[in-house]
Formats: structure tokens, C-alpha cells, sequence
């Protein structure tokens, strides 16, 4: 029930708004590498990681989905492969009919266009036609975490996905977070209809006086500034 109220909270809120919170709330940004797309451009992601690293063989994936936990986003760690790729429909179909929500992966898919019809939203480096080219020794520990870009992913980890990528936050921290999101999301939008009313940023900010008191203290950033007088742009 908890997570369905986040999810419904996350409708109106961008990952961008979360990374700004991570940053407010001293918390790393833990973003999925920059080339990570949906491959049905629109679609959002929302649930907590299933994470499973791909050895070259789709029997890690039937095991996953044996336990998994409606709602839940199976994270796939293919070391970031560009030359194979690991998940195609039938795997999409499965996560599905499993009750999944959704589908990372560090690395690529292929059946693109079914998998756009099948509608289940899956984030990926990419796209190539052939499957996985090896089959290496099953990972221990291999269903308990995954590994994407530089990022240790886990069950104890959101995974939240729009247009703009994948964020990965920890579940602990994640009413938390949402709330500081909600509050930059507001203000900028207050900003926003401010400038389409005449009244330009730089007034808002009063980024006069942030360039003043900058003369005067050096160490001044324009974050301080911000928070000091109510304003969001960076964070």
C-alpha cells in the first residue's frame, strides 16, 4: 500500500525532481548511464528492484520470476555490454505475466517493435539483433544485486524511470525524498508561470544581489543563494 501511495506521487513528478531531491537530502544521484532510454520513448518506470545478473543463459530470468513480487523492476546487469543483447519479448512477456512493472537494463534488447507492442515499459543502453554470444559460470550472489554503471542495485532500492533515464533511491528514504521533490516541483512551477507572466528569472532569484554579495564573499555559491531566498533551479 505504501508504494501504490509513491507510485500515484510519482505520477506527477519527473525523475529530475527526485535527482534535485537526492542532492537537498545530502544522498548520492544514483542515475542509470546516460544512453539508458525507454524503448517506447514516454513511458514511466516505478517499482522496487529485482535485480539479476545475466551470465549469458535466460534460465536467471525464469528463476526470478518464479519468487518475484508484483510491482517489482527486474534490474538486469549485462556488464554493459554493446555486443550481444540479453532480454527480448518472450523475457518482456514473462516480467509481465509475472506481475512486473518493468525492465531495466545495463545493457541492450532486441524484438524492439514487439516489444513495444507488448507495452511493458523496458529501459535500455539499446538495441542489436543478435542474442548473448557466451554462456559464462552462474554469478554467486547473482540474484541479489545488480550492477548498473557504477551503481550497486538491490531490493532495498526504488527504480524510478521517465524520459530523461533511470534513478535508482533507497526504499528507506523514499517519503522523504518524495516530499522534498514535491516541494521543488511546486516552485519551479510558481517560477515558471512568474516568467510567462513578464517577471524574468534573474528577478525572481534577485541574482543582482547574488553577483553583489558574491563580490563581497567569494565562497558564495548560487545554490546558498537560492535557498536563501526560496528559489529552485539546480536543486
Amino acid at each position: 500500500m505504501e508504494h501504490e501511495g509513491l507510485k500515484q506521487r510519482f505520477a506527477t513528478l519527473t525523475t529530475a525532481h527526485l535527482a534535485d531531491a537526492c542532492i537537498r537530502a545530502g544522498l548520492p544521484v544514483r542515475c542509470a548511464p546516460a544512453g539508458t532510454r525507454a524503448v517506447t520513448p514516454g513511458n514511466r518506470l516505478f517499482g522496487p528492484a529485482i535485480p539479476v545478473r545475466h551470465v549469458g543463459s535466460v534460465d536467471v530470468f525464469l528463476e526470478v520470476f518464479e519468487t518475484a513480487t508484483a510491482g517489482g523492476v527486474l534490474v538486469v546487469d549485462n556488464g554493459g555490454r554493446l555486443d550481444e543483447s540479453c532480454v527480448g519479448d518472450l523475457m518482456v512477456l514473462e516480467a509481465r505475466a509475472a506481475g512486473l512493472s518493468g525492465v531495466v537494463i545495463w545493457g541492450l534488447h532486441r524484438d524492439t517493435a514487439d516489444i513495444r507492442a507488448i507495452g511493458l515499459p523496458v529501459f535500455s543502453l539499446g538495441s542489436l539483433p543478435t542474442g548473448p554470444l557466451s554462456l559464462g559460470p552462474r554469478i554467486d550472489g547473482g540474484l541479489a544485486e545488480a550492477v548498473v554503471g557504477t551503481w550497486r542495485i538491490g531490493p532495498s532500492d526504488l527504480v524510478l524511470g521517465d524520459d530523461d533515464g533511470v534513478l535508482f533511491v533507497p526504499l528507506a528514504r523514499a517519503g522523504e525524498l518524495f516530499t522534498l521533490a514535491e516541494g521543488i516541483r511546486d516552485t519551479e512551477r510558481r517560477q515558471a508561470d512568474r516568467i510567462r507572466a513578464g517577471e524574468s528569472l534573474r528577478e525572481q532569484v534577485r541574482f543582482a544581489d547574488f553577483l553583489a554579495a558574491r563580490e563581497a564573499d567569494p565562497s558564495l555559491t548560487f545554490r546558498a543563494h537560492l535557498r536563501a531566498v526560496g528559489g529552485a533551479v539546480e536543486e
